[in-house]
């Protein structure tokens, strides 16, 4: 299943001097849950953002291959290439296949226990690559040239120790330590030499903003190897999922645990920003920040695999950012839970394969969506259902949620997709509005005295779904609609059953599901919605909405046509088991921001509710 293993031929520059851009899909990543770094079938660290997700990409070539940066490990000889993950772990294994020889490549961060990390005294962020020729002879080439500031800025080179290196740029370092000497020149530093067989090269690579700091040493890195090792085969066992699709399951868990930042338990999105949505178009965005639209669904992929502390961590960073503008809430935070991410864009870089803008930071973070208010409770009620503990603030909070809905609900929003075109009355955002006020009197009722008058929020409850059912189903179409007297579809609406709206066996949900597979859908794969939303070009289908078709599919009984369609969309991954967001439908093409939350949450919960529906 997946992305074909090919041969590619040595890279050369086109006659422009540019380097091609791989396929989204090339990529894979590694991460420590506080940074990560994608890496290309050729052997290049093309992506990697310090000190954290958010932060500046000191390679970069992903935007830009002439100017952006890079650390690349490969043969000079023609090569083919395989590679996996090793299993359960996020240690990435790259085999280039030479006519004179084969070359293993191995990349990952230390993910280590704190009190290894005092022992070993771990360098603040570290990749390590290691190389070894275990058949024949291989000429290799090696080049570091980091780019930071999004590669205006070229990094001053020192040799402090023999065969030490570091990269300094304001009060910014990158050190470099290396079995074999390089050469340094222009802010770079490259070896070309052959390895024998039995032969092994490595280079560990960290970064530090203060002094003193940690030096990566070569010595320790059997040690690191194999603590990393453990650690990550220690996480994986946790996982409580043995069904048939096991191996997709836990690939997808590994994912969210490198989108995870471990210090204050934020999820992001994804790692990369503006990816495109449409070659060569404008839908291109930054996805490095955490959406509490994704918050009960990434919550309940995480407790019913066994991961409580993760989707707890969530749960807790959830009520902490949320305080920051309690009752109301922004739709997107930074790791660190604060709203202010004003979006920019860096106009000298070309954007992947021409795609531009490049754009920093996401306008979103000024939009109302009233859905998110029933995605954050839902994650509440799920955390306080598996034993989190809710005290007064988060008690205050509900109450506030419930005081907002309320006081809200019949307002025009962004709505789910944050399309620029301006507010509406979505739908999708009163269903999720009602499914915030049913779960917050649950919690009232069988869990906590929250404070809210039940009869009150019951009546406005009732009030909505009067409301979308009164004027959010089209007759003349068969289905709910994305807006009021409109023919507009929105996949968003597979979620009704997911959030029980609706019974499974009501006709106009069954008659909704049909209208968005006959009108949205191609094949396996589902577009958002048809229509004007403020941008233009096109985008790619969306994998979110084609994992929601299966869980919807299966909860209404067609669970035969659901396990077809969730195969198939097992075979949109790439050959690491990694998913984007969108798809293009024509080509196969995997696009936008890359590996995509979302995109793995949602095929989590499929394989979820594909194993209840069939037990």
């Amino acid at each position: 299943m997946g992305y074909p293993d090919r041969i590619l031929e040595r890279v050369e520059p086109t006659c422009d001097g540019r380097q091609p851009y791989p396929p989204i899909a090339d990529y894979g990543i590694i991460g420590d849950s506080r940074s990560s770094a994608l890496i290309s079938r050729h052997g290049s660290i093309d992506w990697w953002c310090l000190p954290r997700f958010d932060g500046d990409p000191v390679f970069n070539r992903i935007l830009d291959t002439r100017r952006g940066g890079y650390f690349s490990i490969r043969p000079t000889s023609p090569f083919q290439t395989t590679r996996h993950y090793r299993p359960g772990t996020n240690i990435l294994e790259t085999t280039f296949t030479t006519p004179t020889g084969t070359l293993l490549l191995v990349d990952f961060m230390p993910a280590l226990l704190e009190p290894d990390k005092e022992r070993l005294a771990l360098p603040f962020r570290e990749i390590v690559r290691r190389v070894t020729c275990p058949v024949g002879t291989v000429p290799i080439e090696i080049v570091v040239r980091p780019r930071p500031n999004f590669a205006a800025t070229i990094p001053t080179t020192h040799q402090p120790l023999p065969n030490h290196y570091s990269f300094h740029w304001d009060a910014h370092v990158l050190h470099l330590a290396t079995t074999h000497p390089l050469t340094p020149s222009n802010g770079s530093l490259t070896i070309r030499t052959t390895l024998g067989q039995g032969e092994h090269l490595d280079l560990a690579i960290s970064y530090s903003d203060i002094a003193p700091a940690y030096l990566p040493v070569l010595s320790t890195l059997d040690e690191i190897e194999r603590l990393t090792t453990e650690f990550w085969k220690h996480w994986s066992h946790t996982c409580t999922y043995h069904g048939p699709y096991q191996e997709a399951v836990l690939r997808s868990a590994l994912t969210l645990k490198l989108l995870t930042y471990a210090p204050s338990g934020a999820i992001i999105a994804a790692p990369t920003t503006s990816l495109p949505e449409t070659i060569g178009g404008v839908r291109n965005w930054d996805y490095r920040y955490c959406w509490l639209r994704d918050a009960a669904f990434t919550v309940r992929a995480l407790l019913q695999l066994g991961y409580r502390s993760e989707a707890h961590a969530f749960a807790e960073w959830l009520l902490h950012a949320t305080r920051l503008s309690h009752p109301e809430m922004n739709i997107l935070y930074n790791v660190y839970g604060e709203t202010r991410i004003p979006e920019r864009t860096i106009d000298y870089l070309d954007g992947y394969q021409g795609s531009r803008p490049v754009r920093i930071g996401n306008a979103a973070h000024k939009q109302f969506q009233l859905d998110i208010y029933g995605e954050v409770v839902g994650a509440l009620a799920l955390y306080r259902k598996s034993g989190g503990y809710f005290d007064r603030d988060a008690r205050n909070l509900l109450r506030g949620i419930a005081e907002v809905i309320r006081r809200r609900w019949r307002e025009p929003d962004d709505g789910i997709w944050e399309v620029r075109s301006g507010r509406s009355q979505h739908i999708h955002s009163k269903v999720m509005a009602w499914s915030g006020l049913d779960l917050i009197i649950e919690i009232a009722e069988e869990f906590d005295p929250i404070g809210i008058p039940t009869r009150a929020a019951r009546a406005t409850a009732n009030a909505i779904r009067d409301w979308v059912t009164d004027v959010g189903y089209n007759t003349q179409l068969g289905a709910f609609t994305r807006t009021p007297e409109t023919t507009d579809l929105d996949a968003a609406l597979l979620v009704i059953p997911l959030v029980h709206f609706l019974p499974p066996d009501d006709p106009r949900l069954i008659s909704t599901i049909n209208a968005i597979q006959q009108h949205l859908a191609v094949d396996e794969l589902v577009y958002r919605y048809r229509g004007e939303d403020g941008l233009p070009g096109q985008e790619g289908a969306f994998l979110i909405s084609s994992f929601w078709l299966v869980e919807a599919l299966a909860r209404i009984g067609r669970i035969d046509e659901a396990y077809h369609l969730f195969e198939r969309l097992l075979e949109r991954r790439n050959d690491l088991g990694l998913l984007s967001e969108e798809v293009d439908p024509t080509t196969g093409t995997l696009l936008g921001n890359f590996p995509q939350g979302f995109s793995h949450t949602g095929l989590i919960n499929a394989a979820l509710t594909l194993e209840e529906e069939t037990t």
